[in-house]
């Protein structure tokens, strides 16, 4: 098992997660994080941490497509160890329905 990032961070963003994560296994989009699936060692600590409720274990039914989203945006984009600002805008697109066809973006984000 893993945990894994689902649409409810797209355009949200928060990155509480990040802060509490002891092996450092974010990565960062534009506009969402990613968990690598590898490097994850299903702690369980980020889960509670995130506002948006966005972070899940793959476990969960249905997760297939999020848990590839996870593992090949991990592979590409900058790792994130500290905890920036969320977006200005978050708050308006938490809980939002259909983000990843409408928002996600495939650009990385800056990293650390």
């Amino acid at each position: 098992m893993t945990y894994i990032v689902t649409d409810n961070c797209i355009k949200c963003k928060y990155m509480d997660c990040v802060e509490v994560c002891p092996v450092d296994c974010f990565y960062e989009g534009e506009n969402m994080l990613v968990i690598h699936p590898d490097e994850c060692i299903d702690c369980g600590v980020c889960e509670p941490e995130c506002p948006a409720e966005a972070i899940v274990p793959d476990t969960e039914p249905g997760l297939e497509s999020w848990l590839e989203l996870n593992t090949k945006f991990a592979e590409v984009w900058p790792n994130i160890t500290e905890k920036r600002d969320a977006p200005s805008d978050a708050e308006k697109f938490d809980g939002e329905k259909g983000k990843l066809e409408k928002y996600f973006s495939e650009a990385p984000g800056e990293g650390d």
